[in-house]
């Protein structure tokens, strides 16, 4: 990293981007970027940072620039052209974080589902006993003096992770995902002992999948679960309104009782992996529960709010997988309460490859709607629909339209749920200016 360019960022707004551009400015660097003009949940943090968003201009490129190119881009779009034509040097984002780990102790988070969160979490537990720099994959990223820790989301699309040499990576499940690019489970698993290949210092895997039990590697690999064979057990887990506690083994040895104030069996595991992390770094177990306590979770992943007689959830989840934890969340924290699932398929590859999957996690709710499916930009369209995923659903499965989202109303005193990955959020913004109107009328 250096002190005398800037740092231009194209596609500052996504997830991995916003939080390395909030990381290199925490550091002193001079960081600018570019991106949609549309609002993006992530861009509030940019914004608050004073990093200058610029919408895509190749006249926005300069001499003095360094370019770090966002994922979704290839060398066509207008500003990395333009870059490479004045010779300035253009980095792509894995390639920028390789570096980054470099440098400190450095532990990936890898994972079909549940990076997100396992890395805010231990970003905000070693951050509570250590110097710790982060990328979070909810568009939040810090960089601190000193740093002992680098705490990072590894993303398995289109292999970006096997850009990276961790010291320890957390496996947390592998799963069938990104139909567009993977070409089925043995592809995942492929790409995943690749990066397995690369760690140097250890794995910590969850010894519940089958897939990474077969795992190999250079260094240790340390299971996680509930489990009897696993080296690290919770045991007696209580689930209840507030959140869950449990018992954590080590092999035979007792290291102590853990709080979390999460819901979902996920979390559980989740914290699992952060104590696993955290005792090979020999970080005081007592500091490791204190930290536990006071996470708030991260951005989009069952962030809740209050409208009328309703509680509102936003979360992220566009998998089957993601789905079921999402309501088993919910059905913890709410147990009296009727469950709504409002879903948003992303991709249309996506939606055909698991259609049945989604039909059946979708059941778990108490009645569920559906939007139409939100394309990537990879995408232009398929030879699928929403209505074709609400026909195989059994409780509901009516497709909402954002202009009518009055069948909503029809419940009272109850958790409505907003899952999805693309713009499920305008969704919910109009079902609460709707609920706000007549709550404010009715009184």
């Amino acid at each position: 990293m250096t002190m005398d360019t800037t740092y231009y960022f194209v596609g500052i707004k996504g997830t991995g981007m916003s939080s390395l551009a909030l990381l290199l400015h925490d550091q002193g660097l001079k960081v600018t970027g570019s991106d949609i003009e549309k609002y993006t949940f992530t861009q509030r943090g940019l914004e608050l940072a004073g990093i200058k968003i610029l919408p895509f201009n190749k006249d926005n490129i300069h001499e003095g620039m360094t370019v770090v190119a966002g994922n979704a881009f290839d060398d066509n779009q207008e500003e990395i052209k333009q870059a490479r034509a004045m010779g300035l040097k253009v980095i792509r984002y894995p390639d920028l974080v390789e570096k980054l780990i470099e440098q400190t102790t450095s532990i990936g988070i890898a994972g079909a589902h549940g990076k997100t969160s396992t890395t805010g979490l231990l970003a905000h537990v070693l951050g509570g006993v250590s110097p710790t720099n982060y990328l979070v994959g909810d568009g939040s990223g810090k960089g601190v003096p000193n740093a002992r820790f680098f705490v990072f989301e590894a993303d398995e699309y289109r292999r970006h992770f096997v850009a990276y040499h961790p010291d320890y990576v957390i496996m947390t499940n592998i799963d069938f995902d990104h139909p567009d690019y993977f070409t089925g489970i043995e592809d995942v698993c492929d790409a995943f002992s690749t990066l397995a290949s690369q760690t140097k210092k250890g794995i910590f895997a969850w010894g519940e999948d089958k897939h990474l039990r077969k795992i190999k590697a250079e260094v240790p690999v340390h299971y996680y679960g509930t489990e009897d064979n696993d080296e690290f057990r919770a045991v007696n887990i209580k689930r209840t309104t507030k959140g869950s506690s449990f018992d954590v083994y080590r092999h035979d040895d007792f290291l102590g009782n853990y709080q979390i104030p999460l819901f979902g069996e996920h979390n559980v595991l989740n914290s699992l992996a952060v104590i696993a992390v955290s005792y090979f770094e020999k970080v005081d177990q007592e500091e490791i529960k204190h930290e536990l306590l006071s996470f708030k979770g991260v951005k989009r992943r069952f962030t809740e709010k209050y409208v009328a007689d309703m509680t509102i959830i936003d979360d992220y989840a566009h998998h089957p997988s993601e789905i079921k934890a999402t309501l088993d969340a919910a059905r913890q924290k709410y147990p009296k309460k009727k469950i709504i699932a409002v879903f948003q398929p992303h991709t249309f590859s996506r939606t055909i490859a698991l259609m049945d999957d989604f039909a059946a996690s979708l059941s778990m709710a108490d009645q569920v709607f559906l939007t139409d499916i939100f394309s990537s930009i990879r995408e232009h369209g398929g030879n699928v629909s929403s209505s074709d995923l609400g026909s195989k659903i059994t409780k509901g499965g009516e497709v909402l339209k954002l202009d009518n989202m009055s069948p909503l109303l029809d419940f009272h005193d109850a958790v409505v749920i907003f899952m999805g990955a693309g713009d499920i959020q305008k969704y919910e913004y109009a079902y609460e200016k709707l609920l706000s109107s007549l709550s404010y009328k009715n009184n």
